[in-house]
């Protein structure tokens, strides 16, 4: 059994739960004049609503979780603060899955207050139910139970924060470094239940080299985590 719930999501599959989600929206009656994708997991689905609401007008913010000096919780801040006017103009804030949905309220909230849509509203693809503190005012999915939703958009930076994670925690468990080819390939499906294959293994290898996370020995072959001493 995976260690951390993941579901594989392909793009026929963003295209088809946009699809609904576009369907939901209308059959409620609202027409937003302009679509806010909220970066940066809400530009795909983003774009797909404004063809399937046609909606021409698209636009972006973006929020994002940061971990205060010595604390351990983590806040959603506005990135990059603009100003638009959207005065007389109902919009439509689109993000790909709230969790926490600290992200999404805040984007609703700056957008409210500082851009002035006549109305605004939130939609998403997933929702956590369980676990968020904020109910999007559409979604396509209610996912009942925590679940990694890893999406082709996000495909290689997973991977190689999921071989990092693996790594790292078989560390502390065990005090192991060295990884053949084979061995994180074995450990990833394990780990995660999923096969994303070996050219994004491969690829987010080469990263974690770059990061210095690991190294590779020339004699080997093998991966060798680099641990602080």
């Amino acid at each position: 059994m995976p260690r951390v719930k993941v579901k594989l999501v392909s793009w026929n599959d963003i295209v088809e739960w946009s699809w609904g989600l576009a369907e939901i929206i209308k059959k409620d009656g609202y027409k937003p004049d302009v679509i806010i994708a909220l970066a940066r997991g809400g530009y795909v689905p983003a774009r797909l609503l404004c063809d399937f609401l046609d909606v021409e007008n698209l636009l972006s913010i973006q929020s994002q979780h940061w971990t205060e000096a010595a604390k351990v919780e983590e806040k959603a801040i506005i990135k990059f603060k603009y100003l638009i006017d959207l005065s007389g103009l109902k919009a439509l804030i689109v993000d790909d899955i709230v969790d926490t949905g600290d992200s999404l309220k805040l984007a609703r909230d700056y957008v409210r207050d500082y851009w002035k849509p006549v109305e605004i509203r939130t939609a998403a693809l997933q929702w956590i139910s369980p676990v968020a503190g904020f109910k999007p005012d559409y979604y396509y999915m209610d996912v009942k139970e925590w679940t990694w939703f890893q999406y082709p958009w996000t495909r290689l930076e997973d991977t190689y924060q999921f071989i990092k994670r693996m790594m790292n925690e078989t560390y502390r468990e065990t005090g192991k470094i060295e990884w053949s080819y084979k061995e994180i390939i074995d450990g990833f499906i394990d780990w995660y239940g999923i096969d994303v294959g070996q050219e994004y293994i491969t690829k987010a290898l080469e990263i974690l080299i770059d990061k210095n996370i690991i190294k590779r020995d020339s004699v080997s072959g093998k991966y060798i985590l680099i641990t602080k001493q």
